[in-house]
């Protein structure tokens, strides 16, 4: 998924762009993780059979984003 397409089919609600723009935050992630974050939300949300990327969605790929990560058990999350 391109630049454009994720920006034309993957773009969240207000709600999900406050959600997404805390957990770059504290999470300390890069537009890149920023970017796959969004493609993953847009495939839950494809198989929630939701037309957009709402909040919930975000939330499990920030959720899966933070477990890709390679200190995940020595944060204590």
């Amino acid at each position: 998924m391109t630049e454009r397409m994720i920006h034309r089919y993957a773009e969240p609600d207000e709600a999900g762009l406050e959600l997404l723009r805390v957990a770059m935050e504290r999470l300390s992630l890069s537009a890149r993780a920023y970017s796959r974050i969004l493609k993953v939300a847009r495939t839950i949300a494809d198989l929630a059979g939701s037309d957009r990327v709402l909040s919930p969605h975000l939330a499990e790929a920030i959720g899966y984003r933070n477990l890709d990560r390679g200190d995940w058990a020595e944060r204590g999350i």
